[in-house]
């Protein structure tokens, strides 16, 4: 598979997880500027995706999206949001993670 698809499904995991990050900094909308970015990187971010989804099948596509997004979103509510994650979350994450993982290196759906 072109390493290019991969970057784009890395962007576009990127994008969605700033978009998220500013759309909890807009304050339900009323702050323009986060507002406005979480628009551009939402857009682009979907534009990344449909690249990707030429060469990757889309549920395993938004498998690895998804996954990876919630992962990350979790760790910068914590981080910069002070959001607390206790034991059964961290736990679901992490399976979260593995599944993930289980995707990548194991499934014949994705071609490496």
């Amino acid at each position: 598979m072109n390493p290019l698809t991969w970057a784009a499904l890395a962007g576009a995991i990127g994008l969605e997880v700033a978009g998220t990050t500013m759309l909890q900094m807009s304050q339900q909308f009323t702050r323009p500027w986060p507002t406005l970015g979480m628009g551009v990187c939402y857009l682009i971010a979907f534009y990344l995706l449909s690249i990707a989804l030429k060469q990757i099948p889309v549920g395993l596509a938004y498998a690895i999206w998804s996954g990876l997004g919630v992962v990350m979103i979790a760790a910068i509510g914590a981080v910069l949001f002070k959001q607390k994650l206790d034991l059964p979350a961290i736990a679901g994450l992490a399976m979260i993670v593995s599944g993930v993982l289980v995707i990548n290196l194991f499934s014949k759906s994705v071609s490496h």
